[in-house]
């Protein structure tokens, strides 16, 4: 056999939520810790199809993707197979951050976050996969069967995610046919967000060996379940000490998180384009879906888009470090960075206007007409990728936590997605984005 060359993968987490980059050799690590890899603009405009949208840059311009020795991911399987890349950032030739490097931006959120409250975030990622191929055992939600057909599959994966220096929790056959969940623990700030791209790079990588294949996509089939991205946060001061919970608060919620979550409310409507921004991504967000199909707070309920989570602890201290809020409204066609950088930002918002979150409804909402909806402060989520592109352009406050410019060409980034998909019967669109995600 041939000697090879290790090869290292610098990737950024994109508009689309795929993981692009470039590979260089190994060897060269310290210099491009300094110098990157050459990266073009327009690249931020190649939507999950590989088209390309219509771009402001052109041909013009250079950037550099700057990897993260702090953010590697280094897995073998075996003799032959393995994944090994590093997040990076995407900077211009000066070194500044540049304005569609989605790292960047939720870094930016985290700062915002802080000046606002001197809080930091803490949050994990749970992901629901599928695998495509027909399962050999039907009828098996939550079952030991089921689970039992994959387990060698589970165990490697929650192996993997051990080696890259993230925290496992559990892993399980979830209620839809090939379907999982697997869940991590914490971690701080951008690395929450890296954490939910390792994970699902390694889940792909992991049903490779196995010989399978895996999808994140939002939904299979509109007759059965999608697959969600559920982000559980939490707040830390500079010294660790926890900050979301108060014994008296409503439902448990310091005054901090009640307002950190009455922005997310306030402002999900005009943030979904960006937490949930495929075009099947609306078929998911129904009612009766235990996804989110309105901008309402739920205490321990699974119909709600923001959720206060139960704990199991019995002691103070241990409650408040255990305690979270849950943001429902989001899948994997989201880039994680990007999903948490828009949720940050409308948290943040809601603390610098010293809002208080809701009463956590315990209707059927969608038993509700408008007036009654209204009447309790709660709006229908759009229903459609183009409803909500257009409720995040018309939002000014929404719009001004980004950089000039970014909300046009996210629009006409995901406008091109939209278009690739325009003529297709619903069914065939769910292929098309199964087999992206």
């Amino acid at each position: 056999m041939m000697p090879k060359t290790p090869l290292m993968f610098v990737a950024t987490s994109d508009l689309a939520g795929k993981l692009r980059g470039k590979a260089f050799p190994a060897d060269q690590l310290n210099k491009r810790l300094q110098r990157g890899i050459g990266w073009t603009p327009t690249n931020v405009q190649i939507n999950c199809f590989d088209g390309i949208a219509e771009s402001p840059f052109g041909a013009l311009g250079d950037l550099l993707l700057i990897p993260d020795a702090t953010a590697e991911a280094k897995v073998e399987f075996g003799e032959d197979s393995g994944l090994h890349f590093l997040m990076g950032d995407i900077v211009t030739l000066d070194g500044d951050p540049w304005d569609f490097c989605t790292r960047s931006l939720l870094r930016a959120a985290l700062e915002r976050l802080h000046e606002v409250s001197g809080a930091n975030l803490l949050a994990a990622f749970e992901h629901e996969f599928q695998l495509k191929d027909p399962p050999t055992q039907a009828n098996e939600a939550y079952g030991h069967r089921g689970f039992g057909l994959q387990r060698d599959l589970c165990e490697t994966l929650i192996n993997a995610i051990s080696q890259v220096g993230l925290k496992p929790d559990s892993i399980m056959k979830e209620y839809g046919p090939n379907q999982y969940e697997v869940v991590i623990g914490p971690e701080l700030g951008v690395r929450a967000a890296d954490a939910a791209v390792m994970v699902r790079e390694l889940t792909y990588a992991t049903a490779q060996v196995y010989g399978e294949r895996a999808t994140y996509t939002p939904i299979r089939d509109v007759a059965s379940v999608g697959n969600g991205v559920h982000i559980h946060m939490s707040f830390v001061d500079d010294q660790g000490a926890p900050l979301t919970y108060a014994k008296d608060g409503p439902c448990g919620m310091s005054d901090l998180t009640s307002a950190f979550a009455a922005g997310v409310l306030k402002y999900l409507d005009a943030i979904l384009a960006l937490t949930a921004p495929s075009v099947i991504s609306y078929e998911r967000l129904t009612p009766h879906r235990w996804s989110a199909a309105f901008n309402n707070l739920g205490f321990r309920d699974r119909e709600a888009s923001l959720r206060i989570c139960p704990v199991t602890a019995k002691d103070p201290i241990s409650i408040a470090r255990q305690f979270n809020i849950e943001y429902r409204a989001a899948d994997a066609a989201a880039s994680p960075h990007l999903a948490l950088a828009a949720i940050v930002f409308a948290g943040a918002q809601g603390i610098e206007e010293g809002l208080a979150a809701p009463t956590p409804t315990e209707d059927d909402l969608s038993l509700l007409n408008a007036s009654e909806l209204a009447e309790n402060g709660i709006v229908r989520l759009p229903q459609t990728l183009e409803e909500a592109l257009d409720r995040y352009v018309s939002n000014p406050v929404a719009t001004g936590w980004f950089p000039d410019g970014f909300a046009q060409v996210y629009r006409t980034h995901k406008q091109s997605e939209i278009t690739r998909t325009a003529e297709l019967e619903t069914d065939a669109r769910c292929r098309l984005y199964e087999e992206t995600y």
